[in-house]
């Protein structure tokens, strides 16, 4: 059984529930909304991630004998006796993962009693915060990269887990490699990696660490040149592995001259297979000033497991809807003078021309947008009754991906600050 997320939560979300069993308004029922009001500054769309991690949050979202003994102190007893028999038993639906996204987008729809769906809050916001941040920021980087492969490699620059799930999130947004080998296991992402510097400095000579990479890795493999003089281990890459040398990697210096010259002398020694891999510090503007390059593949680790600068997505997670003491469900929102929501139930459809590019984000407010036949719902249901649904392949959101993003207007691709690319509609009662 996976581990508990229970406490992957606020302390506050759990007085709430206390206050709200105590009123008897804890079963009334509610609708949450998960949204952005903006795009993080400058960006022209998100992309959604983190949905199928999501959902196993939910199901494992549980109280144990060890989360209620961590809550001793927190909440009375009646309140822990509640958590004893949690289980959620509401309704989800969702933009499925791999889907871009606009402000007031609505991400994730929670239908249940205010009790069942408010302590979801955090856990929901941090898988969907940093998640969406980094496919957010790979989509922008798999476009400048055009058909050239980028490979995730921030491992090391981010917390263990967190590693992991940018890793899924990479690939969601076209990454086509990790080195992260907890993702392979996890996730099925496939893994590569080389070398780093300390291999070669532990050898007496640049050429004995190439003969022993080659000679256990094979003439496929992907050495790293900028140790110390590039010319010279370019040559002594060669001598070693022969014209079929699978790869070279520079990881420091000016890598567009670089590449150049290293392109140069890798054909001027009949490596003209050989592909060249360049790494250090790579974000998206660096990947497009590599585009005229004779650049085969990137490898981005810092700047992507960051957000390449947004390292959230800034959502949050509000009531807009619940029922009243007649049972109906009644619109509610947040009325705060820079921080207002939108209240009531919500549904999305990406509006389409004709020729099936997006133009607008349309949002329904307590009844579904008119579709004129050309445009694309865009919520599905995830949860029904408390049993997930909406689980799919990772393969499946990635390929979601790539044809959601097509559909955007030109201006998508533009790695320039400015708006989002097309406007977000509301539609009905506000």
């Amino acid at each position: 059984m996976a581990p508990s997320t229970a406490l992957l939560t606020d302390h506050y979300e759990l007085t709430m529930l206390q206050a709200a069993l105590a009123s008897g308004t804890a079963e009334r029922r509610s609708v949450f909304e998960l949204f952005g009001r903006r795009l993080p500054e400058g960006r022209r769309y998100g992309v959604v991630a983190g949905v199928g991690r999501a959902l196993d949050a939910i199901e494992a979202f549980r109280f144990g004998e060890e989360e209620l003994a961590a809550l001793d102190g927190v909440v009375d007893a009646p309140t822990l006796a509640w958590l004893a028999d949690y289980r959620f038993r509401g309704d989800v639906w969702g933009y499925p993962e791999g889907e871009t996204y606009f402000a007031h987008s609505p991400l994730l729809i929670v239908e249940a009693s205010f009790a069942e769906a408010v302590v979801l809050e955090t856990v929901l916001l941090s898988i969907y915060n940093h998640d969406s941040a980094i496919a957010s920021a790979a989509s922008r980087m798999t476009a400048a990269a055009g058909d050239r492969p980028c490979i995730e490699m921030g491992s090391r620059r981010t917390h263990e887990e967190a590693a992991v799930a940018a890793a899924r999130a990479a690939y969601i947004a076209g990454f086509a490699n990790t080195s992260n080998l907890a993702a392979r296991r996890r996730h099925g992402i496939p893994t590569t990696g080389t070398s780093a510097h300390s291999f070669t400095l532990l050898h007496d000579t640049e050429e004995d660490a190439f003969r022993a990479q080659v000679t256990s890795l094979g003439t496929g493999t992907t050495l790293l040149v900028d140790t110390y003089d590039v010319a010279e281990a370019v040559r002594s890459a060669v001598d070693v592995a022969g014209p079929e040398l699978g790869a070279v990697r520079l990881d420091s210096g000016d890598l567009g001259l670089l590449a150049v010259e290293v392109r140069a002398q890798l054909d001027s020694l009949g490596a003209t297979g050989t592909r060249i891999v360049v790494t250090s510090d790579l974000d998206e503007y660096a990947i497009a000033a590599l585009a005229s390059a004779p650049v085969d593949g990137y490898g981005v680790g810092t700047q992507l497991v960051t957000g390449s600068g947004h390292p959230t997505s800034g959502f949050v997670y509000k009531l807009v809807a619940r029922e009243d003491d007649q049972g109906v469900l009644q619109s509610v929102a947040k009325k705060s003078v820079d921080k207002v929501s939108v209240g009531g139930r919500k549904y999305a459809l990406r509006r389409l021309t004709r020729e099936g590019v997006a133009e607008a984000e349309v949002v329904g407010v307590g009844t579904p947008a008119e579709n004129d036949g050309d445009d694309r719902e865009l919520l599905v249901p995830l949860v029904r009754d408390g049993e997930v649904v909406g689980r799919e392949p990772l393969e499946a959101a990635r390929d979601r991906h790539t044809r959601s993003r097509a559909e955007l207007p030109p201006a998508a691709q533009q790695l320039s600050r400015g708006e989002p690319v097309i406007p977000t509609v509301f539609e009905g009662d506000r």
